[in-house]
């Protein structure tokens, strides 16, 4: 019989390697299963906002990050029908608990940044969970390629189409209506754009340009697809950006804007429909149950409005961390399933209306900045644009606190 894992988490994700580091820092072993054959690095990047970085210094990776990547003076929003600025956010104001930090961060760098931080041999490849059963208070993991593991502590960081939050029993993620593409530009002379962040709002879109660093930028646009949509644009990479092109030339998009996404590389997952688990199935559903727990997409999946996705993934590592390592160190604490439950049953008070808050909030602001409504438009040019932008920096003053 093969021996007993104490903790195995499910993804080698933000979510994943942040728990996996953070057990790590605390003198806790875990194994991390990957289902692919390597780091997936899928968005090229993505906005790290305060909290992120709140996380990311409890890790002890933050410096790192720092050093590669821009640090933002503020966002600038756009109307796609006038070309005019509908609202300007400076990001060097003060939060609640320290001085805001936002950049935008390539998932590459990060991914390879917190792997470098783990003990050889924590990350098994090419390992995908397809059935889990019990044995005991023991999780029985069959793997995709015939084997078994057993496993104390069964953490799933494994996604939208978690197999964990399937066995917790959490309903399945549901279609926002809105779909995404996203790509990266070099520039090895420079990119000449500010350290800012330009979004470009309505005519049923959202588009954003960021820069990461002093040669390269990384772009997003998502939309509400119709009928009267080029349906061979999810054929290939040319097309999609032919149609994106196509929509912002459309609108009042200036064109280093453009170039950016004439320029770049794009993913061959060509666009995705966004998803996001319902707020009330957040209420009601069981974000932990036992020694099984779910964090990151696998726990919260969220529209990208609010650039929390990653930013929450990695709370909810140091969360988790601190939580379950509690189980295993210290006096009375010798990883026993009643330590194990009480302590996930901590991690998942502490975490569910924060995500609840998050998933909301990131799904309104959607809403209202790409419906073509007439009255929200109206709204959204005279007024609403600079309260979407100062929700978007108050949902990042956040403490995660540390491990």
């Amino acid at each position: 019989m093969a021996a007993v894992e104490d903790i195995v988490i499910a993804g080698a994700g933000l979510a994943g390697l942040a728990t996996a580091l953070g057990l790590h820092r605390k003198g806790v072993r875990s194994l991390v299963l990957e289902s692919s054959a390597t780091l997936r690095a899928s968005g090229y990047a993505f906005t790290t906002w305060t909290n992120a970085f709140r996380a990311l210094d409890a890790l002890g990776v933050g410096d790192k990050i720092r050093e590669h990547h821009l640090l933002y003076d503020r966002l600038v929003a756009f109307s796609a029908s006038t070309g005019e600025a509908a609202a300007k956010l400076s990001l060097k104001m003060q939060g609640k608990s320290g001085p805001h930090e936002i950049r935008c961060v390539k998932r590459n760098f990060l991914l390879e940044t917190l792997e470098n931080e783990l003990p050889e041999g924590t990350i098994r490849y090419s390992s995908k969970i397809v059935a889990i059963e019990e044995e005991g208070n023991v999780k029985l993991l069959h793997m995709a390629d015939g084997s078994t593991i057993r496993a104390n502590v069964l953490v799933g960081c494994d996604g939208v189409n978690s197999v964990v939050a399937k066995w917790l029993g959490l309903p399945k993620p549901i279609l926002s209506g809105r779909s995404a593409t996203r790509g990266m530009a070099e520039y090895p002379d420079g990119h000449g754009f500010g350290p800012e962040i330009l979004q470009f709002i309505g005519q049923g879109f959202r588009s954003g340009v960021l820069p990461c660093s002093d040669t390269s930028v990384y772009w997003n646009y998502t939309w509400y697809p119709s009928p009267k949509d080029d349906g061979d644009a999810e054929e290939s990479v040319a097309k999609m950006r032919q149609y994106v092109l196509t929509k912002l030339k459309g609108a009042k998009i200036p064109a280093e804007a453009l170039d950016v996404i004439e320029r770049s590389e794009m993913s061959d997952v060509v666009s995705s429909p966004l998803r996001f688990r319902s707020p009330l199935a957040l209420v009601r559903g069981s974000i932990s149950r036992g020694n099984v727990c779910v964090a990151g997409d696998a726990f919260h999946p969220m529209t990208p409005e609010l650039g929390q996705g990653g930013c929450a993934a990695l709370e909810d590592g140091v969360v988790l961390a601190r939580c379950l390592s509690e189980a295993f160190v210290g006096a009375g604490n010798d990883g026993g399933h009643a330590c194990v439950t009480a302590a996930l049953e901590r991690y998942a008070e502490e975490r569910r209306w924060r995500a609840i808050r998050l998933v909301t909030a990131a799904y309104v602001v959607g809403f209202v900045q790409q419906s073509s409504n007439v009255a929200i438009k109206f709204l959204r040019e005279k007024f609403l644009s600079g309260l979407l932008a100062k929700l978007m920096v108050d949902m990042a003053d956040f403490d995660c606190g540390k491990l």
